[in-house]
């Protein structure tokens, strides 16, 4: 008797326009990332959000948002922060990593944005990539999550997420973010931070992710992936 294999079905096209309805259902029940969690309670400003995305490198969002929300409360200006002491800023922050050369970039930001910016930092990466300690990740993120700029803050889910699709196929997040500026519809590219910080964290995980109830999984590649749930 010859027995046959079952082959797995063959994987649809990835269409993004389709994808990103069904990650917004997807990650209603879960909590905002942090950033967008702090524009939506009205901390929108470039410099806020900025200041934020610093203090969450390299820390979940579950410390960043009380850490943030702590330093806006006691120093609601860009003044306000640069008046405070490295130190106090750094008792502010302090459950997050790296917090005592977070505060120094901190207070610079603070203090730049004050005596040269008039108080107010421009929507501009660019620009926002001249301080220290600003990456690509945070500039975006900051300029498009308070302006609506169409740029795309790339972050580890994003990329780890977005080269598991096989919507692109890149090494590193900063050619994962090259590719998906090149790639992305524009009206998604500020979103997609947005979708799959949740996504990533709760159904697309690094380690057995949750293929079996993905609503992606379908047209999703799994790239990468030998174990899952």
């Amino acid at each position: 008797m010859t027995v046959r294999t079952l082959r797995p079905p063959a994987k649809e096209p990835f269409d993004i326009e389709r994808a990103i309805p069904l990650l917004r259902e997807a990650v209603a029940p879960y909590p905002k990332a942090a950033l967008f969690e702090l524009a939506g309670d009205g901390h929108a400003s470039v410099f806020e959000l900025l200041v934020a995305c610093v203090i969450s490198v390299r820390t979940r969002d579950e410390t960043t948002l009380p850490a943030a929300r702590r330093l806006f409360a006691a120093a609601p200006t860009p003044a306000a922060v640069a008046a405070l002491s490295e130190a106090a800023i750094d008792r502010l922050i302090d459950p997050c990593t790296f917090h005592e050369p977070k505060a120094r970039t901190i207070r610079e930001i603070a203090r730049r944005t004050a005596e040269e910016f008039g108080g107010e930092l421009p929507a501009d990466p660019a620009v926002l990539q001249a301080f220290r300690g600003v990456g690509p990740k945070c500039a975006n993120l900051a300029a498009g999550i308070a302006s609506g700029l169409p740029v795309v803050g790339v972050d580890v889910h994003v990329h780890r997420v977005t080269n598991r699709w096989g919507y692109v196929r890149a090494a590193t997040p900063e050619t994962t973010m090259a590719a998906l500026e090149a790639s992305l519809p524009q009206q998604y590219r500020v979103e997609i931070n947005a979708l799959l910080v949740p996504f990533g964290k709760h159904v697309c995980t690094g380690v057995r992710p949750k293929c079996s109830t993905c609503p992606l999984l379908s047209m999703c590649r799994q790239v990468g992936v030998t174990d899952h749930r």
